[in-house]
């Protein structure tokens, strides 16, 4: 492997050049510069990490802070970080968090460790958000907005009212909701907001919010699976469901499917994100842009580490009905009967700037 100074002899420069033109000095005349690059190509030399972090004071390294790796919502932002981050000289350096009580902040290796972070869905408490500044480490968030950090994010509010008012103008007035535990120091706060969009779209059509129809537990199918079961079997169950993620509503089919409710005739269910497993189940959802959002977030994060101000970011969300939502019971088999043959579902209307497509 070609060294410095190996590259400074082909293009007949001092070494101090050489460093001058990879940290991309502009005290060297174009001509030099020119000589240098052809240089570095022919003999193929690939700067030391160690050594450019040396003359830097930068590790080129990132970090991204996550919950839970194995949440499907979760890998698609990532793809799109990791999509960014590939051509841009910066090793990605992931940090998991699967205990929420005590989150990895306070770990993080930061100053001598890291050029930037990246938080996907949560945001450091008040003490980190010090630490990191004082640090002088950039923060981007994704997926929670914040008053004064860069942040890429969506609507959960207006996202959980299209939800909800897709299921209210198919004639269901009994609509279950099923999130995350709530108030367990996670930081995670999106299930928490969907439930307060599904909350003021049942008041704004006048239908009585009913507590014992909001079930909250562990994030996962399994507890979906034993929280909707316990919603079919009350004496007078929900017609319909709005889970706060799509893996939270394919649990709720699996639930449907073992104690025999017929998804959509009996038992409607509305899922959140528009993950790849809710395409392949057929699941309605509200469908928000994951990989996209990583992949802004860290756009926004680069710029940061360029001394670039960056403004947050909102995406739009929008609703994809699929085959889990229809009317309730005998108003739907009325419906289907009326229904002309090879008529398409009509579109529903655009609705606070958010889309909707069948």
């Amino acid at each position: 492997m070609a060294t410095i100074a190996e590259v400074a002899r082909e293009a007949d420069v001092g070494v101090a050049t050489v460093s001058r033109v990879l940290n991309g000095s502009p005290a060297v005349r174009e001509q030099t510069r020119r000589r240098v690059v052809d240089a570095i190509e022919r003999l193929g030399y690939a700067p030391s990490p160690t050594a450019r972090a040396l003359s830097t004071g930068r590790t080129q390294a990132v970090g991204v802070v996550a919950p839970f790796f194995t949440r499907p919502s979760v890998m698609e932002r990532l793809r799109g970080v990791s999509r960014v981050l590939a051509g841009s000289g910066y090793q990605l350096v992931l940090f998991d968090v699967e205990r929420p009580e005590g989150g990895c902040f306070p770990a993080l290796p930061l100053g001598a460790g890291l050029d930037g972070l990246l938080s996907i869905s949560l945001c450091p408490p008040e003490a980190e958000l010090d630490r990191l500044a004082g640090a002088c480490v950039p923060l981007v968030l994704v997926d929670h907005s914040h008053d004064s950090l860069p942040a890429v994010h969506t609507d959960d509010v207006a996202g959980a009212r299209l939800a909800t008012e897709h299921l209210l103008a198919l004639g269901h007035r009994r609509i279950a909701f099923l999130g995350d535990d709530e108030g367990d120091g996670s930081g995670f706060t999106s299930s928490a907001t969907r439930r307060g969009g599904y909350e003021r779209a049942l008041a704004e059509a006048g239908v009585e919010a009913e507590p014992g129809l909001v079930r909250r537990g562990p994030h996962g199918r399994e507890a979906a699976m034993a929280l909707t079961r316990e919603l079919l079997e009350l004496a007078n169950p929900p017609s319909a469901l709005f889970a706060a993620s799509d893996t939270q509503a394919v649990g709720a089919l699996e639930a449907a499917a073992a104690v025999g409710v017929q998804v959509p005739g009996d038992f409607s269910v509305v899922g959140y994100d528009d993950i790849e497993l809710a395409r392949y189940a057929g699941l309605t959802t509200v469908a928000q842009p994951l990989e996209e959002s990583g992949a802004r977030g860290a756009e926004l994060l680069l710029a940061a580490l360029d001394g670039i101000p960056a403004a947050g970011q909102q995406l739009p969300v929008e609703l994809v009905a699929r085959e889990t939502t229809g009317p309730p019971g005998r108003q739907r088999r009325r419906s289907s009967r009326n229904k002309a043959p090879g008529r398409e579902r009509p579109r529903h209307r655009r609705q606070d700037g958010m889309r909707v497509r069948p």
